[in-house]
C-alpha cells in the first residue's frame, strides 16, 4: 500500500488534479503516515506527527520514524519543516541526507522525547540537517 497523500485523502481533496487546496496548502492528515525519500531514491522513513508551534500555528517539525520491524525498534527524529520537500510528482517528501547519516542524526524513542523548544536541542537539530534556526 501506497503512504502518500492521494491514498490517505478520505475527503476527495486532491481528486482533481486541476483544483483544490494542493499543493500550496495541504490537509495534515494527509501527510501523516507519508513516505520519505532522499534525492538518490533511498528511503529514511515516513512521518509519524507533526510538531506545531502554538503561537505562530507553523510546522515546526515532522516527526519520522526509521529503522525497526513492525513499529519495534524504530528510532524517531524531528526534522524541520524547512528541511522536507513536497514531491508532487512521487506523492512523498524528499529529505535531502544519506541515509546512512541518520545514524548520527539527533534521534529518540517514542518514550522519551525530547523537550523540543529548548533552545539548544533546537539549534542542534537544524544545525544537522543544514536550516536555519531562530529563538522562540
Amino acid at each position: 500500500m501506497d503512504n502518500d497523500y492521494v491514498t490517505r485523502d478520505k475527503y476527495g481533496m486532491y481528486a482533481n488534479d486541476d483544483s483544490g487546496p494542493g499543493p500550496e496548502l495541504m490537509g495534515a492528515d494527509t501527510l501523516n503516515g507519508n513516505d520519505v525519500y532522499n534525492s538518490e531514491g533511498e528511503d529514511l522513513g515516513d512521518i509519524k506527527e507533526f510538531m506545531i508551534e502554538m503561537a505562530t500555528g507553523k510546522v515546526a517539525y515532522a516527526v519520522l520514524s526509521f529503522g525497526g520491524m513492525l513499529g519495534m525498534g524504530d528510532k524517531l527524529f524531528a526534522v524541520p519543516w524547512k528541511a522536507l520537500t513536497l514531491d508532487t510528482v512521487n506523492k512523498r517528501f524528499t529529505l535531502n541526507v544519506p541515509k546512512s547519516s541518520l545514524k548520527d542524526a539527533p534521534g529518540f524513542d517514542k518514550d522519551h522525547w525530547p523537550s523540543m523548544a529548548d533552545d539548544s536541542w533546537a539549534s542542534g537539530v537544524h544545525k544537522f540537517y543544514g536550516t536555519e534556526y531562530r529563538k522562540g
